[in-house]
Parts: C-alpha cells; sequence; structure tokens
C-alpha cells in the first residue's frame, strides 16, 4: 500500500523525471517527422484520386485511427519482427525505442494524412485557377499558392495532434522504454509514493503542452498575418451637408466638397 502523501517527494521527483524528458521528446521529433513524411504519402493518392494506392491509402488510415495505440504497439513489437523472419531480416535485437518511434510515426502518419487533405481541400480552387491562367505549372501552383495557405489551416490541427503524441508516449513504458512514464514507474516502485510521482509527471506534462502550445499559437499568428484587417484612417466627424436638395453626410475636414 501506499504512503501519506509527503509534498516534499513531488520536488524531490522533478529533477529525477526531468533527466529523462530527452528521450521523449526524442520519440515525439522523430515520430512527427516521420509521420509527416508517411502522412503525405497517403494523403497524395487520395488528392489525386489515384485508383489502387487510393484504396490502400483508405484501409491504412482506418486501421490506425480505429484500433488504440496500445495494441499497434504490440502489434509491431511483436509481430514485425515474425514477419520479417519470412524474408529472413532479423530485427530481433533492434531497440525498442525503433519499435516505439515506427508505431508513434505510422499512427501519426493516418492522422497528418487526414490533416493535410482536409487543408489543401480548403484552399479556394478560384486562386488554382488563377495560378494556372498566368501560367503557373501544378508545382509552382502547390508551393507558391496551395501549401502555404493549407500549412496555416493545419496549423491548429497538427498543434493538437502533436500534443496528443506526446501524451501517448506515456505508453512506451509498456514496451521497457524508459521515458518519462517508465522512469515514474521505477520511482513509484521504489519509494512507494506513487502519488507523488504522479503530480510530479503532470506537472512535467503540462508545462511542455503548455508550452507547445503558445509556441504555435504564435507561429499560426506569423502564418495568418496577411488576414489581419487592414488599419483604418481615424475616423472623422461626420457633417450634414444641404447639397442639390439632398442631406449627405461627408467627412468634415473644414471646408465643403462636392
Amino acid at each position: 500500500m501506499a504512503n501519506q502523501f509527503d509534498i516534499t517527494y513531488v520536488f524531490n521527483f522533478l529533477p529525477k523525471l526531468l533527466s529523462y524528458i530527452d528521450i521523449t521528446l526524442f520519440i515525439v521529433a522523430c515520430s512527427m517527422l516521420l509521420g509527416i513524411i508517411f502522412g503525405l504519402l497517403i494523403a497524395l493518392p487520395r488528392l489525386y484520386k489515384v485508383p489502387v494506392l487510393q484504396r490502400l491509402s483508405q484501409i491504412y488510415v482506418s486501421f490506425f485511427r480505429g484500433t488504440p495505440i496500445l495494441i499497434q504497439l504490440f502489434l509491431i513489437y511483436y509481430g514485425l519482427p515474425e514477419m520479417l523472419k519470412t524474408i529472413h531480416v532479423d530485427v530481433s535485437k533492434a531497440p525498442v525505442l525503433t519499435f516505439v518511434i515506427l508505431t508513434f510515426a505510422l499512427h501519426s502518419g493516418a492522422y497528418i494524412s487526414e490533416v493535410i487533405r482536409a487543408a489543401v481541400k480548403a484552399v479556394d480552387k478560384g486562386q488554382v485557377e488563377a495560378a494556372y491562367a498566368v501560367g503557373m505549372t501544378g508545382y509552382q501552383a502547390f508551393t507558391r499558392i496551395i501549401a502555404p495557405q493549407a500549412l496555416a489551416i493545419s496549423l491548429p490541427n497538427f498543434t493538437n495532434l502533436l500534443i496528443a503524441n506526446l501524451k501517448d508516449t506515456s505508453l512506451a513504458f509498456s514496451l521497457g522504454a524508459m521515458e518519462l512514464m517508465g522512469k515514474a514507474q521505477t520511482l513509484g516502485a521504489a519509494t512507494q509514493h506513487f502519488f507523488e510521482t504522479y503530480v510530479s509527471l503532470s506537472i512535467i506534462y503540462f508545462i511542455i503542452c503548455f508550452g507547445l502550445e503558445k509556441l504555435f499559437i504564435s507561429i499560426e499568428k506569423r502564418l495568418l498575418a496577411h488576414e489581419q484587417p487592414l488599419v483604418t484612417e481615424e475616423r472623422q466627424p461626420l457633417s450634414r451637408r444641404w447639397f442639390k436638395g439632398v442631406w449627405s453626410s461627408q467627412p468634415d475636414k473644414g471646408g465643403f466638397q462636392a
């Protein structure tokens, strides 16, 4: 049974947990970078409606969005080595982090593909047609017109996905990965102060997520700076003037303007 709550353990656990934050951030960074690549490769067949690849991408997205990530971790960690043995490839001695990063990358790629697809479709088609009308190629229209706007549109959803991915990394300890959650489990088992351990862990996760949220809000404002309303001229008092039998309101600039 756990011991009575002691706040001093919270402060003692914080530096010990922070020493493992680099592993958690490494998992998040690698999985998101690979996830962006996977997501783009999966989104393109659906955007351009490539017959066979479109159906395969739909199956991929449905599977990774329709199954819990914990099950995906077990399937890839235990199943992938067995599948590769059939082609005489032995990955049984690969580090646990390899399977963790691969799982999170595949999982994130399914969601990122939907984010990309929705963002690209949200761009006004008239702008694309205008780009073609002035002589741009398909690549130029995508990189100069579609991509910048799609990036700004997709950023809030991408931020939510990044934060969710960060929190999901706490499941990596189920495979033995010694990241934040794995270290927290070790400290709790050694001291029998599990509650203090989870309080410390929640503080760290909250600070990281809060910082990421503020960072991406700032980036989003920069990307959408062109959509900010222009500063209007200072309003001047209107005066009622009689002109050709009609009362009209015009800026009072000290003289009548016809």
